[in-house]
């Protein structure tokens, strides 16, 4: 027998509902298929480490590599998510923000919904059902880019096969190609907004430039690999310090 679950459409007390038991199951839900998904594929590459050429040390080293350049962005997700709580409650904010979706795409979604409802996130409109709307839409947000993924994955491999047997080394030049224009957009997109941006992309760029300079002067490894960490770490110190000092005053 299926009950109605607690709470008042019309109320504003949103953690009432967003943090419901059964949303909290969900959660964990998702969080155990992204490891089993990871533990997965690490066993995939160990298997076909060998006939890649590539050896268990150099293995082992794209693994950390991974596993350090993971952090910084997490930072910043993890300082935007602590923003977003008591909008979305802990349970969609994991799932929606922390594994998904970006929280610039969720929590634009979830304001587009909430718009249409004549309510905006956060005021004395945003009631329960207001909630549930919102957090619906930043579901299917989410589904989408799943969905897209799944199928367009096999449409860009067969281009791929196509370009490896016209010409190998395109495949080589591409992603990497790809990777500098997806960071130097996002860059570009952030230098116009106030001065204090312009400081903060500049550090972090002159900070990984510095990292990547010493590590190939010295031979440290380790510091290639911590670079993107410690740039976005100091990179948000220094936007922090700029705004809250008024040394980069907003334009």
């Amino acid at each position: 027998m299926i009950t109605s679950l607690p709470g008042d459409p019309g109320s504003t007390d949103i953690l009432a509902i967003a943090n419901l038991p059964i949303l909290w199951v969900f959660a964990v839900g998702v969080f155990a298929a992204i490891i089993l998904q990871t533990v997965v594929y690490i066993r995939a590459a160990r298997i076909a480490a060998p006939a890649a050429g590539i050896s268990s040390a150099e293995l082992k080293t794209s693994f950390r590599a991974g596993a350090v350049a993971a952090i910084g962005p997490s930072l910043a997700v993890v300082l935007v998510s602590v923003a977003l709580l008591s909008l979305f409650g802990t349970p969609a904010v994991l799932v929606r923000v922390g594994l998904v979706g970006s929280a610039a795409t969720e929590t634009a979604s979830a304001s587009i919904a909430a718009t249409t409802m004549g309510a905006a996130l956060g005021d004395a409109s945003y009631t329960q059902s207001v909630f549930a709307v919102a957090f619906m839409a930043m579901s299917l947000s989410g589904a989408m880019w799943m969905i897209a993924t799944l199928v367009l994955t096999p449409l860009l491999k067969r281009g791929d096969s196509r370009l490896r047997s016209v010409n190998p080394a395109l495949m080589a030049i591409l992603p990497a190609a790809a990777l500098l224009g997806a960071f130097a957009s996002l860059g570009i997109g952030e230098l116009g907004k106030t001065p204090v941006h312009i400081l903060t992309v500049l550090t972090s760029a002159a900070v990984m430039g510095a990292c990547l300079f010493v590590a190939r002067r010295f031979n440290l490894g380790w510091l290639r690999e911590w670079g993107l960490g410690f740039s976005i770490v100091i990179g948000l110190i220094v936007a922090y310090t700029a705004d809250t000092t008024g040394l980069a005053p907003v334009a």
